[in-house]
């Protein structure tokens, strides 16, 4: 039978998902937070700005004045008049100029202005770009939120098309990513649900823009992190960066964010974390997850009971809302945007009663594949490795240690024995194929067997 249908099928999908793309990057600078043009648009009191300028110059010396205003993430038409304000005082002193204004000018703090950055620096430590005010990160994050029918059919196969998925799976996963609320993985271990939901993470091309910092109650929480978060920069955007920046740069533009924590989760984790030496807060997984997913794995083999973690979360997954404390007692309400996906071995009883259970909005039980699902992996782990194979040598192999023992498939199991095939082949310099006997040993060395006296 032809197959050109079908790679004319799977060109045009591709072909269709570039152009999409293209056009969600526009959508990604249609969204960008606007640039301040003046004190008032960066929300920001004007003493936050003035004691980032005394601790960025006390910190990395002399700047330039452009290096400083590159560095605060505003323009410099706005810096210049904390410059001027602080030559007046006697803070700052002009080094060396290009004689082309206070842009080319190399700014040196005074003896003065040394002892007022050290009162600034211990109030905090933070040296980075300007903090967002926290109404107007809320607002953008708000407006970053996925539109409804965002997700298609099309693109759900396409995020899988390396994984063995039925018609059937997919129905229950879609309406459930589509739709941006909590998802329950549940099933058998080495059943692929951690991969399952890991493959989410490259579903979406679109970006999202997030801040270096928020302020809010004259406290700065650091948002971006450069584990989680990645930074891109398309065509759309350079074409636009010839004539200066677009877009306020205390955001970063950047990848939705994909998440995950395991068995080291701590309720701690879930709330503003304080240090003591620079005096700035680290934003939680869950906000520093907004506009993304945050995938708990292995959910009820935390170090504190499932019913925490989801008494933690009533309020955020039924109002898409969220209260971090700070050290002095006082709260902050920030947006809770982030897809939760919570991946279990457990059964759903053993998480906690049905109350809290009905807070996770979408549920999947994860089944073991059939003999032609398990077939089709194995296949597939064959050609993406490229050795050679028989059908034959698989369907005896099946039989042999599936059919005659009652074993159950896993969608693992491919995998782990085809992985053990290739080792044993390298270390015993074997012709790099499948055979019998390849097989049965390394059926061997995967499992465990019965041991007696």
């Amino acid at each position: 039978m032809s197959t050109a249908p079908i790679v004319d099928d799977l060109q045009a999908l591709d072909e269709n998902l570039s152009l999409q793309n293209l056009a969600m990057q526009t959508e990604d600078m249609n969204l960008a937070p606007p640039l301040p043009e003046n004190l008032e648009d960066t929300g920001l009191a004007g003493s936050v700005i003035e004691q980032l300028v005394l601790k960025l110059l006390y910190s990395r010396g002399d700047l330039l004045g452009r290096d400083l205003s590159e560095a605060l993430g505003l323009k410099f038409s706005l810096v210049e008049e904390f410059l001027e304000l602080f030559k007046r005082q006697h803070f700052i002193q002009v080094k060396k100029s290009m004689g082309m204004g206070n842009s080319t000018a190399m700014f040196a703090l005074t003896e003065t202005g040394r002892t007022a950055a050290r009162e600034c620096m211990e109030s905090n430590q933070y040296t980075g770009p300007a903090p967002v005010p926290l109404h107007q990160y809320s607002h953008i994050v708000r407006r970053q939120r996925r539109a409804d029918g965002w997700l298609t059919p099309d693109a759900l196969a396409h995020a899988y098309r390396r994984m063995v998925m039925t018609e059937r799976v997919l129905s229950q996963i879609g309406p459930a990513v589509s739709s941006g609320n909590s998802f329950l993985i549940y099933g058998q271990p080495g059943n692929g649900k951690t991969f399952l939901a890991e493959a989410l993470g490259g579903l979406d091309d679109s970006c999202i823009f997030v801040p270096h910092a928020i302020e809010s109650q004259g406290s700065i929480i650091q948002v971006f992190d450069p584990v989680y978060h990645q930074p891109v920069e398309d065509a759309v955007e350079q074409s636009v960066l010839a004539c200066g920046p677009q877009y306020d740069r205390r955001w970063i533009k950047c990848k939705r964010p994909f998440i995950m924590t395991g068995g080291e989760l701590t309720l701690e984790m879930l709330d503003l974390k304080y240090n003591s030496t620079s005096k700035i807060y680290d934003a939680p997984y869950q906000l520093k997850a907004n506009n993304g997913i945050y995938l708990i794995d292995d959910f009820g083999r935390q170090q504190c009971a499932p019913s925490e973690v989801l008494n933690r979360w009533i309020v955020p997954m039924e109002r898409r809302i969220d209260y971090l404390k700070f050290l002095t007692g006082g709260k902050m309400t920030v947006p809770f945007e982030a897809f939760l996906i919570f991946s279990t071995n457990l059964r759903p009883d053993q998480l906690g009663d049905e109350a809290f259970l009905r807070r996770i909005q979408y549920k999947m039980l994860l089944r073991s594949p059939d003999e032609n699902e398990f077939m089709n992996i194995f296949r597939n782990f064959c050609e993406s490795k490229n050795l050679p194979h028989e059908e034959s040598s698989i369907r005896r192999f099946i039989e042999k240690h599936y059919q005659r023992t009652g074993k159950v498939f896993r969608r693992c199991h491919p995998r782990d024995v085809l992985s053990h095939v290739i080792d044993m082949i390298h270390f015993e310099k074997h012709p790099f194929c499948l055979t019998d006997d390849l097989l049965d040993r390394a059926f061997e060395s995967c499992f465990l067997e019965e041991t007696g006296d």
